[in-house]
């Protein structure tokens, strides 16, 4: 019996490390890189597209922006580790590499934060998406 309990353990402990641990293969892509820095720092969503890159514990921006009233595509990649992105007020909630797509109707900012438990810094993986 505690032999299976300690087996378990190991194994939840395993899937917690391993869930930020991982890395996927850099595409050496720079889109966007441009507008960030016009924007000093701040991305701006490009024809309606969020594109949002993930590494271990931040995502690539601290904040982004999108016009309200707009359907917005947001496409999450996982650069290290898996991650996913939640903006509770929006009713999103990706778990993992993908895209959805919302409308914020209402100006303001809201909490973008991480949805899959990556380990030690998952509490302050977040970032604001400022709606204007």
């Amino acid at each position: 019996m505690l032999k299976k309990i300690l087996m378990s353990l190991m194994l939840s402990l395993v899937f917690v490390l391993a869930a930020c641990g991982g890395s996927e293969e850099d595409t050496g892509s720079d889109e966007g890189s441009e507008e960030m820095e016009e924007n000093g720092g701040e991305e701006s969503a490009s024809g309606n597209n969020l594109d949002i890159s993930a590494t271990n514990f931040e995502f690539d921006q601290s904040e982004y922006t999108v016009e309200a009233g707009e359907e917005v595509t947001v496409n999450l990649t996982n650069e290290e580790g898996t991650h996913g992105i939640a903006i509770d007020e929006f009713d999103v909630n990706m778990e993992g590499e993908g895209s959805t797509t919302f409308t914020p109707e209402e100006p303001g900012e809201y909490t973008i934060e991480c949805s899959v438990p990556c380990g030690e810094g998952h509490e302050d993986m977040q970032s604001t998406l400022i709606v204007e």
